[in-house]
């Protein structure tokens, strides 16, 4: 299972490749208004590389219900620990 500084990197790389910022930094408290361009779309491309890169599913309605980074982080991390 990887640490959540390690979680948080990881996101920081697939949302530099996803966003069209080149100065993304990601913090428990960071929501999709805060970085331009992250919109329904670019949601449903993060949920698809987040699955990927991490090796897990989200169900229906889990992604759709995080409210920050931090709590997708979290997510993450409990999912790598079944």
């Amino acid at each position: 299972m990887l640490d959540e500084q390690t979680i948080y990197q990881q996101l920081g790389d697939l949302f530099a490749d996803l966003l069209p910022m080149t100065d993304i930094t990601l913090g428990p408290a960071t929501t999709a208004r805060d970085i331009e361009g992250w919109d329904s779309f670019t949601n449903i491309s993060i949920m698809v590389a987040v699955e990927s890169r991490f090796g897990i599913r989200f169900t229906g309605d889990e992604f759709d219900k995080l409210a920050d980074i931090g709590q997708l982080v979290a997510l993450i991390g409990a999912k790598q620990q079944r």
